[in-house]
Order: C-alpha cells, then sequence, then structure tokens
C-alpha cells in the first residue's frame, strides 16, 4: 500500500493500452488511487479532472490539486527550478506535496488524511520551504528533458517531447531558449530539427506544432544509434524492421514538406552510397539518414569535438547532398533541436555524453 499517489500532467499517449480519449486515459491513471491514500493531481483538462474526482470518491481517495508553485514561500534564496521550461513548474508544486506528504507519513507523527468534503477536489495548500527542498529543486537534473548540452559552435537541445501537450511545452521552451543562446551568439545561427516518433503517435500533427520555430533544416532518422553490428542494442526496437523504421522517417519527412505547403513530385535518389536503399536525396531543406550517428555527423559538419575523437566511421554521401551543408558551415553556431522520441534523445546523449549511457 503507498504512503502517497500522485498525477501528473495526463496526454495522449500509449492509446492502445490507455485508451483513445483524455476521459479513458484518467480513468486508466485513477487506477493508483487507494482507500484512505492522499493524492495529488497537477491541474488537469477539466474533463480528465471530473473522471480523477469520479474515481476518487468511488475508492474513498482524498485527491487535492497542487497549488502553483509561486504561492510557496521560502526562507533562504529565491526559489529556482534546475530544470527548463514554465511545465515543470506544475511538476515541482507535485513533487512537494508528495515529497511532504511522504515525509510525514513515513517518517512523522502521523496524520489522517480525510476525503474532501468539496467534491470538485479542493486545492492543496502551500507551505513554507526548508533550505533542503530549496536546493533540492534547483539542483534537480533530468537528462533529455529540456536539457541544454553546448559543445564547441554547436548546441543540442534535447527533450523526448513525445505528445501533443508535451510537444507543445518543448516549443515553448526551445524558442524561448534558443533565442536568448541567439542573442548572445557571435553571429547568426542555424536552426536544425533532428527529429523521429515511434509506435502509434501523431507525428504529423507534432511536426506541425514545430513548424514555427523557423529550421533551416530538418533531419529525420529512425532510433538506431549507428548503422553498424557493434551499435547498442539497449536502444533497439526488435519489434519493428529497419525497413519500417525507415519509412516511418520518410513518413514524417513528407508530412514537413505537406506542413511547409511543397510539392513531393520530384525524383528520389540515394545520398548515402553503396547503403540502405530507403534512404532518398531531395532537393528541399530534409534530409533521411539511417541512423542516429550519421545524422549527427551530417549536421554538425565536424564542428562538434566530441563527435569527432569519437574515432567513428563517417558515411560517405553525395557531393549534391554535401552542397546542403553550406547554411552550416558558414552559421557561427549551430543549433539542434533533438525531439520526438525518448530513444532518439537516449541515442543521441550515447553520442554526445558517452559516461550518461554506462
Amino acid at each position: 500500500k503507498p504512503w502517497v499517489c500522485g498525477i501528473s500532467s495526463l496526454g495522449i499517449d500509449h492509446t492502445q493500452i490507455l485508451g483513445d480519449t483524455i476521459e479513458k486515459i484518467a480513468w486508466q491513471k485513477g487506477g493508483i488511487f487507494k482507500l484512505g491514500v492522499p493524492a495529488f493531481t497537477v491541474r488537469q483538462p477539466e474533463d480528465a479532472m471530473e473522471v480523477l474526482r469520479d474515481r476518487a470518491t468511488e475508492i474513498s481517495c482524498p485527491l487535492w490539486v497542487c497549488p502553483e508553485l509561486d504561492t510557496y514561500r521560502t526562507d533562504s534564496r529565491p526559489l529556482s527550478l534546475g530544470l527548463a521550461g514554465q511545465h515543470q513548474r506544475s511538476n515541482a508544486s507535485l513533487a512537494l506535496q508528495l515529497s511532504r506528504t511522504w515525509l510525514q507519513r513515513r517518517c512523522g507523527p502521523g496524520e489522517t488524511f480525510t476525503s474532501p468534503e468539496n467534491r470538485s477536489g479542493p486545492q492543496a495548500p502551500s507551505f513554507r520551504l526548508n533550505p533542503i527542498m530549496v536546493k533540492g529543486l534547483a539542483d534537480t537534473e533530468w537528462p533529455g528533458r529540456t536539457q541544454t548540452l553546448k559543445h564547441g559552435a554547436v548546441t543540442y537541445f534535447l527533450d523526448g517531447a513525445h505528445t501533443m501537450r508535451s510537444m507543445q511545452a518543448c516549443v515553448e521552451w526551445f524558442r524561448e531558449t534558443a533565442a536568448h543562446h541567439e542573442r548572445s551568439s557571435s553571429g547568426p545561427a542555424a536552426r536544425v530539427l533532428l527529429f523521429n516518433a515511434t509506435g502509434e503517435r501523431d507525428s504529423a500533427a507534432m511536426l506541425k506544432l514545430l513548424q514555427p520555430c523557423q529550421f533551416d533544416l530538418a533531419v529525420f532518422c529512425p532510433n538506431i544509434t549507428e548503422a553498424i553490428a557493434s551499435c547498442n542494442a539497449d536502444q533497439q526496437n526488435f519489434n519493428v524492421s529497419v525497413e519500417n523504421m525507415l519509412t516511418r522517417c520518410l513518413d514524417n519527412e513528407r508530412s514537413w514538406h505537406l506542413h511547409n505547403n511543397r510539392g513531393e513530385d520530384k525524383a528520389m535518389s540515394l545520398f548515402i552510397e553503396d547503403s540502405l536503399s530507403l534512404v532518398p536525396e531531395k532537393t528541399v531543406d530534409t534530409l533521411v539518414f539511417p541512423c542516429i550517428l550519421s545524422a549527427l555527423q551530417w549536421v554538425t559538419q565536424g564542428r562538434d569535438p566530441v563527435l569527432t575523437g569519437l574515432q567513428k566511421t563517417v558515411l560517405p554521401v553525395k557531393p549534391s547532398i554535401m552542397a546542403k551543408a553550406a547554411p552550416l558551415c558558414e552559421a557561427a553556431e549551430i543549433h539542434v533541436l533533438v525531439t520526438g522520441s525518448l530513444h532518439l534523445v537516449g541515442g543521441v546523449l550515447k553520442h554526445l555524453d558517452p559516461e550518461s549511457s554506462k
């Protein structure tokens, strides 16, 4: 029996298991509620919130809505978060409520939580944070979520967003953070999108959300770390063939063009010599690569000292594709947003931060 339960922001994901509407997903998530065990949730869409209230009432579980982070008080330094993005503020409030309740029930004299009389689900009270809590929020790290890595002239913005709500949050974070970096840049920066999505997720809808980011290039690749037999098996999906993964990448590329109102009637040709036959050359600002490493090598054009020191084979590309790299070579900096899949972000981190994947 848990000491306390929590529900973070709900989105449309894992629909084959949880259901294809926010109400069905909320009902499944409410399965963690237990008789007499306090539960907390961040603010949810009203339809989802109604389902959570009904589930909590049915089980006699006291359910509380987390307050805004600004309502907490501190005795020391101003409250700051180690995780970037406005959406992390509600997660921080949830974490505070869960940790405090756990400490009270597990380590304290005990406290009785009764079901709220107000069926609308009352707001949990905020409280004064001790210095340890303040430090914990400031020092929190979450690799692959609103993470920024700067390697020489290349800055990577990594966020494993893979639902509509999380992608919208990713877009807001990237636009704000990239703009901040560009203001302090020594010259113009080239913006590159590195994207993949898996399963039943709506790639086209997520790519549409990414359009306002004003990318100079959009690059697509499957979640294969390297196109060689020694690549990390932990970061591959053996339930899907390589051909199917590349076909999904080509579908994502077509969706990107459709959002940009560009035709697709131009002939496709291979741009990786003697390699996979599904990878095309297109006369537009998009490319598909057979693996994560080849995509990173091309996007960075030898300007990332970490990648250049890996002693990895660089896949040869046709001269016409090398010509497309001119904006990357001429820009003072290269800004790469990696998103759409946690597996993609994990594969990228394997190359950019090898110690983190050991």
